[in-house]
Formats: structure tokens, sequence, C-alpha cells
């Protein structure tokens, strides 16, 4: 069962403006689906997982390419980097749009030749997981800071409970699991173990496999903090500069995203370490081993999978409507926190996220610490468990998670 998915419009639309359009994100986000679903009647499919094909566009690009002409969807592209300068002296030469769609499972240093070796000539579409509104089949909106758009929204959206978002924290974000309900256990473990083999291994070199997964599930534990090199090493035995490393490898394969600090040279003092958020709830409720949703619900990490849903969801929003998700978070030495900033237009929009249903007004105290950026402070609030858009003040509202 296909669940349809917001990023169609775009790349229908990159197909129109680009010879080249490339989908790049974990596996099992569902990238070949998605294309497989809009591809038009005489468009190739040709996937360089199988070591046949693999071996031909290795050793003979200009021979795949004559058995695969143009228009070709091209999965699992990352296999081959030696067809980069054959598909660019192609596009040279006929300037058709459309003509190449590729997918990669890892953004790791072959994308970035992608990027490249195709400037001009290539959309980069990134994917990640279902959102909370193609799970839901609701319209495309995507994500806004007007608090009138939050309110147009209750019309169209159905509440959740809080047992009904950590059901949806507990299961994730991919596709099959809500397409074909495999068994949960078994599903992890081999999308670890698959992400492990042939995905670390294979592009990275990374031979301590067992070291590598300890040091995912420190990651998993550590979801929604505040990044500390020395604390991951020590957990998991191995230095500093390799836990950064590794940690990179996670962000870079889309498996987890980095919050960067805001900065602001007016602001003092402030945190410089990033914020860590697995980017699929399923796989970090997996690697901490819980095992329902409802003592996840009541355990010491809720409010951090919380915040992890609903950070993951933001982030889909902006994904799945072509733009690159402006936020920030900001702490400093003084314990001042705000979860969630949002650059727009050169206006800050600053959030808190809870998992209460009535956090008080006193989770927007810190706020006002981004005045002395002198910088204009729009519309934010607390995103948290509410059942309806609650004024605060006169910028700030009360804002149900389930309307991300």
């Amino acid at each position: 069962m296909y669940i349809p998915r917001h990023l169609e419009p775009v790349v229908q639309q990159a197909t129109t403006t680009f010879p080249v359009v490339m989908v790049t994100g974990p596996r099992q986000v569902g990238k070949t689906t998605l294309l497989e679903s809009l591809a038009e009647q005489g468009r190739a499919y040709v996937s360089l997982d199988s070591p046949l094909n693999r071996e031909m566009a290795k050793t003979d690009p200009e021979l795949f390419l004559h058995r695969y002409p143009p228009p070709v969807f091209i999965d699992e592209f990352q296999h081959a980097k030696e067809l980069l300068p054959y598909i660019k002296i192609h596009v040279d030469k006929h300037k058709r749009n459309g003509d190449f769609w590729l997918t990669g499972s890892q953004m790791f240093p072959m994308m970035k030749q992608v990027g490249e070796s195709l400037a001009g000539r290539v959309a980069v579409i990134p994917m990640q997981g279902l959102s909370h509104r193609e799970i839901s089949k609701l319209d495309h909106a995507p994500f806004s800071v007007k608090p009138k758009e939050w309110i147009s929204r209750l019309a169209t959206s159905p509440s959740l409970t809080v047992l009904d978002v950590f059901e949806r924290i507990f299961q994730g974000s991919l596709p099959r699991t809500y397409s074909e309900h495999p068994n949960r256990e078994l599903f992890y473990s081999s999308y670890v173990d698959t992400y492990l083999q042939r995905d670390i291994r294979e592009m990275t070199g990374i031979g301590n496999e067992l070291a590598f997964l300890r040091f995912m599930t420190a990651c998993a534990a550590r979801t929604a903090q505040q990044v500390t090199y020395t604390e991951l090493a020590r957990d998991v035995g191995i230095s500093s500069p390799t836990a950064k490393q590794w940690l990179s490898l996670l962000a870079t394969s889309g498996i987890v995203m980095l919050v960067e600090p805001y900065f602001n040279n007016a602001l003092t003092r402030i945190v410089k370490s990033p914020k860590m958020y697995f980017m699929d709830t399923g796989l970090a409720t997996y690697l901490t081993r819980w095992e329902s949703p409802a003592t996840l619900e009541v355990s010491m990490m809720s409010g951090a999978l919380f915040e992890t849903y609903v950070m993951s969801e933001i982030v889909k929003n902006y994904y799945n409507s072509a733009r690159r998700p402006p936020i920030y978070y900001y702490r400093d030495t003084q314990q001042r926190e705000i979860d969630l900033i949002i650059e727009a237009d050169n206006v800050l929009h600053p959030f808190e996220i809870k998992k209460s249903a009535s956090p008080g007004r006193g989770s927007i105290r810190h706020f006002n610490v981004l005045e002395k950026t002198q910088k204009k402070i729009g519309a934010g609030g607390v995103i948290c468990m509410t059942d309806t858009v609650i004024p605060i003040d006169s910028q700030n509202h009360f804002i149900p998670a389930w309307l991300m």
C-alpha cells in the first residue's frame, strides 16, 4: 500500500527544470517507491544493488548508458561514481530536463561528488520518513510560523492524545512499518544490521561494527540533548575525535540531525555545541530497548523523545516543501534555554517544546534574551499537548503538537 508523499510535486517540478534529479536520504524512507509511483511510461529502471548492473556501470559506464538510455531511473546510484562524467557529457549534449532520476541511501562523499560534478544540472532533494500529515492523509500545508495558520489547521487535523503521540513515536516514521506492519524487533534489527554492514563498513571502512552499534545506542539515549563528545566517547570506549567522526557519519547519512546554536554578536556566553535529534523515533526507541508506547510515555526519556518527535516533524515539513529548515536553539552559561528558534525573513520565532497538556506561562520566560539581537521577534510559543491553540500573550501561543 503506497502512502502518497508530499514530496511528489517537488520531484515533478524538479523534473521539468533540471536534467538530473537526485533524491537522497536514509534507507527505507521511501525514495524508490516515491519515484516508481511518479515514473512515466518509457522511463527505464535499473538498480545498482544488482552486482551485474553495478559491475557494468563501474567498468563500462558508456555501455551502461547505451543499455539504459534516458529517461532512466538509477537506484542506489552511490555504488558507481564512474557514471558521473558520462551523465554530464550526455546532459551537456542533449540538454533535456528530467533525463536522469537518481537515488542514494547515503549522503557520503559520493553524494558530494554528484553536486560538484553536476553543478547547475542537478536538483538534490533530501527525504526523510513519513510525516504525521502523510500518515494521517491530510492535505499538504507546509509548517508556518503564523498563528492564523495554526488555527486554520485545527479544522482539518484530528486531535491526538498523549498515548496516540507516543504510539506514533514508538512506531517511527519508516513507510514499511505502516504499509506491511512487520515484526518490529525483526524489522529494526535488520535495518541496523544493513546500515552497519552495507553502508558504514562499505562506505567508510569502519571495521568495529559492535563499537559503532554501542555508539548509536549511546546517541539514541541522548536524543534532544546537547552533544558532549567526551561523554559519548567514555560510554563507548573510544576517543573523542572518533566520537566526533562517527556522529558526523550519522548526521551525513540522515540518521540524526544536528541543530546548531543561534549565533549573534550581541549574545554572549552562549553554549556552542549542537543539539542532536534522531530523525526516526522508532529507531531511537528500538536502540534504547523500550517495549511499548505505554512504558515509554511514563519513562524518564518521554520528554526527550517527545521533543525529538516534534523537531523531526518540523524538519520534514520543510523538506517536503523543498526548503532547508532554518532552525536553531539557544542556551547560555546561565542555563537559559530556548528549544527551537526558527528564523524566517530575518525575524526570530522562539518555541519551547513540552510534553505537558498545560505548561505554565513561565515556559516562555527566556524568550526575551533574543531582544539583545536587535532583530524582530515574531510569533512563537509552546508546542505541547494542549487540545487547541491558546494565546499566552500578544505574540505567543500554546500550540498542539499534532498540528505540526
